[in-house]
């Protein structure tokens, strides 16, 4: 008890002196093939922002169409994660370490702008190179892009407005067990500079433990890395069980954890193995704070017809149901106002208590349950050689309506 005591105080301490690490904190990780349990390679990235309002969309591109995770806007200029009809995947996190030359414009205004275009004309991870190679300098960028492709590829970008840096997940000598883990600075910019240290050390060495064993899922980076609340430096999970009452009041601060308020969204990109179709590259999305939201798999293949309601954005309103609701839940946990400084408290009982029914640990029975009773449709599409667009619009219809029973159910939220 003493010791929590001592943590609490000094993580206090810290957020007054320097306040809440700055919003754009993503998460991310690339895990090749080898070190999955079906050879597939995934894509993973918790997005950090301050602009909440996120949702799934289908976008026509000049030679490949995609679905992508957008904000709000009509007609959006930008995308933060996506998958195109060519099995190919992006995503980004910001990086505070790369050197930014003199007269380059502020670095994070084109990030979207070029994740968008590639989706539109790249098909492998080297055409991505190529892309970067032609690109106007300077770029205007400041960035680790994350890539993969259907013939099994990925790798990380690290960009700036004149110049990248390339990391193979497949190259043993880059990546020796198999992954690699970004936050927010580069391998290769300027040392101990930048951002998101503690969240890779989490990240890093949660996915070593399990590489090893080959339990890297969509599933198992959602409930381990997008819904962790552990800070190694501390030595602190609050998982554990120690940090709810009576040991304490069953609030905490927020410091360091991957998990946090500013968590938008999280994706995990199940790409696929050489010889399969690359329709089956699948985007599991989760809109809105990870915490309480679950995910929901999304296709390229149909659409431009249909994808789940939850996840879009609804005709003619600024919002997306799924979105809307995690907002509504993340109000209750973010919901101490009193006074300056107070965005960190959350009221970490409401997530994950004693009784196991939490928000967080309700959210998780689930998307336990979304996942039990897709894998098994997914498999039998592979074993068929590919979906039909019916077979995709009756799960989604699935999706929606399993979750919208069960969040009137448990949470006690219409959606």
């Amino acid at each position: 008890m003493m010791k929590q005591i001592f943590i609490l105080s000094m993580m206090l301490c810290v957020c007054w002196l320097i306040g809440v690490e700055t919003v754009h904190a993503c998460t991310s990780a690339i895990i090749s093939g080898k070190v999955t349990p079906d050879g597939r390679p995934v894509m993973w990235k918790n997005r950090d922002t301050d602009n909440l309002l996120n949702c799934v969309r289908y976008m026509k591109g000049e030679r490949y169409d995609f679905v992508a995770v957008t904000g709000y806007a009509d007609n959006p200029t930008s995308i933060w994660i996506g998958i195109n009809e060519a099995g190919f995947a992006i995503m980004n996190t910001l990086s505070y370490n790369l050197k930014e030359e003199e007269g380059d414009e502020p670095s994070s205004k084109r990030n979207g702008a070029v994740m968008k275009r590639a989706l539109e004309i790249c098909a492998t991870v080297s055409d991505f190179k190529h892309y970067l190679d032609t690109l106007r300098k300077p770029m205007s960028v400041r960035t680790n892009y994350g890539v993969i492709d259907a013939r099994g590829n990925g790798s990380y970008f690290e960009v700036n407005s004149r110049k990248y840096t390339e990391y193979d997940v497949n190259d043993p000598y880059v990546a020796p067990h198999g992954y690699l883990v970004r936050t927010n600075f580069s391998v290769s910019g300027e040392l101990n500079e930048g951002a998101g240290y503690v969240r890779y050390q989490e990240a890093e060495q949660t996915i070593f433990t399990a590489s090893a064993s080959r339990e890297i899922t969509p599933e198992w980076l959602f409930s381990t890395l997008s819904r962790s609340f552990r800070n190694p430096l501390l030595d602190i999970d609050l998982k554990s069980g120690q940090f709810n009452t009576p040991q304490t009041g069953g609030w905490f601060v927020e410091y360091d954890f991957i998990a946090r308020r500013s968590s938008s969204c999280a994706v995990a990109v199940q790409g696929v193995k050489p010889d399969e179709d690359a329709s089956f590259t699948t985007m599991w999305t989760v809109i809105g704070y990870p915490p309480v939201t679950p995910a929901i798999p999304v296709w390229v293949k149909g659409a431009s017809e249909k994808l789940p309601r939850l996840l879009t954005r609804e005709k003619n309103e600024q919002r997306s149901p799924l979105c809307d609701a995690s907002s509504v839940l993340r109000n209750k946990v973010y919901s101490y106002h009193r006074g300056m400084n107070t965005e960190a408290y959350f009221h970490w009982e409401l997530l994950f208590n004693k009784q196991g029914d939490g928000y967080m640990q309700q959210n998780e029975k689930i998307e336990r349950e979304l996942f039990r009773t897709t894998y098994p449709r997914i498999d039998m599409w592979r074993k068929e050689k590919s979906p039909s667009k019916e077979e995709i619009f009756r799960l989604y219809d699935d999706c929606d309506g399993f979750i919208a029973k069960k969040f009137r159910e448990l949470l006690h939220l219409e959606i």
